[in-house]
């Protein structure tokens, strides 16, 4: 048989994180809370950063854009996902398919730009507080968000436009939960080998600049933090960097082992893993992470659910 292209295939087949039929609910169940959790903190934190005057700043508007983005990166996927458990129907459209590897690259993309922006921002905050108000302007926060969208969209366009002018053949089984780029690749007809150059070359450096960027502008924390009088101050701050870092190492470290690494047909339950923890649990700690620590937003997440000024937190 040809290609799906040539012989008007036009569907995939997803096969989910588990064959067992007895394992379906408990997955169902397991990654539909997750989702709602995913959902529910994320839309707070939005919520709660533009509704309050007091949020109008760098970090909570980094931090609503972060949450945003997240919303958007889970539901390109989990979802689809959930659906599939829900009904039993493993078929995802060739446009259906295409559009998650669009958007997966999108939100996956902004992620890791608004990570290290956010980053940035407290290094200017913590490192050069007397130029912060200057350097980090309600314009300047706007550019940089923006230069964020812009270069996640190419970055998307770019593998999906390059993904489309691949044939593929009738073996149209995808060991994954997800239309990723790189199972599509392992089914393709044709030459990847342009795809496998730009998602090294391009997404490489999508992936490691900023997180350079990242590891710069903690490396400048962590020595401004040494450098205070307090240990109590000093104890808050390496906690508070702790889990942004460790949150950071999460993403980064399955993104890297999922995309720079070379895959192989073996190591699709491997690359399922990385894929779950890049796309639903970062999505679900970055709320819990950035909020959880900071008094003035759990009290307006407070009232926003309360309606009424709490008494005491």
């Amino acid at each position: 048989m040809g290609s799906a292209n040539e012989t008007g295939i036009s569907v995939f087949i997803l096969l989910g994180l588990s064959s067992d039929p007895g394992q379906q609910w408990l997955l169902f169940v397991l990654f539909l809370a997750l989702y709602l959790v995913t959902m529910g903190g994320n839309l707070l934190i939005v919520l709660a950063v533009g509704t309050n005057s007091h949020f109008h700043s760098p970090m909570y508007f980094f931090l609503a854009n972060l949450s945003l983005v997240d919303i958007c990166f889970s539901s390109t996927t989990v979802p689809k996902m959930l659906a599939i458990m829900q009904t039993g129907s493993h078929t995802i459209s060739y446009a259906g398919c295409l559009s998650q590897v669009y958007f997966s690259f999108l939100f996956g993309s902004l992620d890791d730009f608004l990570l290290a922006v956010m980053a940035y921002d407290r290094f200017k905050a913590i490192c050069r507080p007397l130029g912060y108000i200057t350097d980090m302007s309600p314009q300047r926060c706007v550019l940089l968000v923006a230069a964020c969208w812009v270069i996640a969209q190419f970055n998307s366009l770019l593998h999906t436009i390059l993904l489309a002018q691949l044939s593929f053949c009738a073996d149209r089984t995808i060991p994954h939960f997800f239309c990723d780029l790189a199972p599509l690749l392992l089914l393709s007809c044709s030459d990847p080998a342009i795809n496998e150059l730009m998602l090294m070359c391009v997404s490489g450096a999508v992936i490691l600049i900023p997180l350079m960027c990242i590891l710069g502008s903690y490396a400048h924390i962590i020595s401004a933090i040494l450098r205070m009088p307090s240990v109590g101050s000093k104890h808050k701050a390496f906690s508070t960097c702790g889990s942004h870092l460790a949150v950071v190492s999460l993403f980064y470290g399955t993104v890297i082992g999922e995309y720079l690494c070379p895959s192989s047909p073996g190591s699709t339950d491997e690359n399922s893993l990385a894929a779950v923890s890049y796309a639903v649990v970062t999505p679900l700690l970055n709320p819990f992470i950035y909020s959880l620590r900071n008094q003035d937003l759990q009290r307006a997440l407070y009232r926003l659910l309360c309606r009424k000024k709490p008494s005491k937190l």
